[in-house]
């Protein structure tokens, strides 16, 4: 059985998370995305290897070049782990909401 690094782990690292960003908008080569960090090549590999591995970032091969671009499937996990608590949080503000309306309406 081959275990997969925790994706939690990987989204915790700013660079990664910058990675992510990166590569949400179009897909990009190592050395695009590498051109956007004052890390050498091989750190950005590492970083890069590692989002990979959690399923976060897909490769597609492109003639010669390898490009990286998100794996909506690999956001899931997360997706679902913040969902209960968006939820909490909305809840909230509207409430919130609700009370600062009848606040204004007794002025």
């Amino acid at each position: 059985m081959k275990l997969r690094r925790d994706v939690f782990q990987a989204i915790a690292d700013p660079t990664r998370r910058t990675i992510i960003s990166l590569v949400a908008l179009q897909a990009m080569t190592p050395t695009a995305i590498a051109e956007n960090f004052d890390y050498s090549r091989q750190t950005i590999s590492k970083h890069i290897q590692i989002l990979t591995e959690c399923e976060i970032l897909e490769q597609e091969q492109k003639g010669r070049e390898i490009y990286y671009q998100l794996n909506p499937n690999g956001m899931k996990e997360i997706a679902e782990f913040i969902e209960p608590f968006r939820k909490l949080w909305d809840d909230r503000f509207n409430k919130l909401e609700s009370v600062m309306k009848k606040y204004q309406s007794k002025k």
